[in-house]
């Protein structure tokens, strides 16, 4: 008799578009870990809710997108370090006694798509960050754990910005980083690294930083994946820097919460390869 399988999903909205079903799924496949994943669209209004009536029907975990990643610790009986830092969260553990286990593994799939897939080294790099949200938080203190010497979180509403910067000044502290909080039409200087972690990219709007912010060879990254993210890696290669979405992020941040649910690394790069040949 075959075993059930345990059931996890992905909630945001819009959701349509992810393609974390996918890629867990295959996961599934090349490690043998009996799981089901699938999409969950949410109220903007209901995600405390929903995440309540999946526990119920049996969900073990769940992954969370735009726009509920900030909601996430206000649910959870335990947060880790990384969620106590960015004050948002992307994946959710069911534990057997019905408490939620938050973590964050954005940052995580972020940095190992850029280092190891991609092969350029954070260390020692300047980055410009926009954005100042859920994904925006989830990825900042790894950027600087990974050695980054300056970054620049450029925000529309500057608040925000100084929020975050205020929040993860002690790490840049820690890090020997520069860290500074500005307005996407006030930065003033051109980077190594520039990272698209606003939602411009899925609604269709245009790029929220001037050109002026590349250089030839700059990395332009949107955290954005797909069609949603073709607008602004057109923009990228246009002004000579070298684009790449999301992809990979997505991969990379899925196999951290396979591993955090099954206790087992799936093959993410093999499953990054496949699905950019597919595409």
């Amino acid at each position: 008799m075959s075993q059930t399988p345990d059931l996890y999903c992905v909630m945001g909205n819009p959701v349509a578009h992810s393609r974390s079903p996918a890629i867990h799924t295959r996961f599934a496949e090349l490690t043998g870990e009996p799981i089901a994943y699938e999409r969950r669209l949410v109220p903007m209004d209901g995600f405390a809710q929903g995440v309540r009536a999946f526990a119920a029907e049996g969900g073990h975990g769940c992954n969370v997108t735009v726009p509920f990643k900030t909601e996430v610790p206000g649910l959870a009986s335990e947060c880790s370090a990384r969620v106590q830092l960015a004050g948002a969260a992307n994946t959710l553990t069911f534990r057997a006694d019905g408490s939620l286990y938050a973590d964050n593994t954005d940052g995580l799939g972020l940095v190992a798509d850029i280092t190891r897939n991609a092969g350029v080294p954070l260390a020692g790099r300047d980055v410009l960050l926009v954005g100042a949200g859920g994904a925006a938080a989830g990825v900042l203190g790894p950027l600087l754990l990974a050695g980054a010497r300056h970054i620049t979180v450029a925000n529309r509403t500057l608040a925000k910005a100084q929020a975050l910067v205020q929040s993860h000044s002690a790490l840049a502290t820690l890090q020997k980083a520069e860290l500074i909080a500005q307005e996407p039409q006030a930065v003033g200087r051109n980077f190594d690294i520039i990272i698209n972690a606003t939602a411009s990219s899925l609604a269709g709007a245009g790029v929220p930083v001037p050109a002026t912010v590349l250089r030839p060879g700059s990395l332009a990254y949107d955290m954005m994946y797909g069609p949603a993210a073709q607008g602004f890696l057109d923009w990228a290669r246009h002004h000579g820097a070298v684009p790449r979405d999301g992809l990979g992020m997505l991969v990379e941040q899925a196999a951290e919460a396979f591993l955090l649910w099954r206790g087992v690394r799936p093959p993410s790069a093999q499953v990054l390869a496949e699905m950019q040949q597919a595409t």
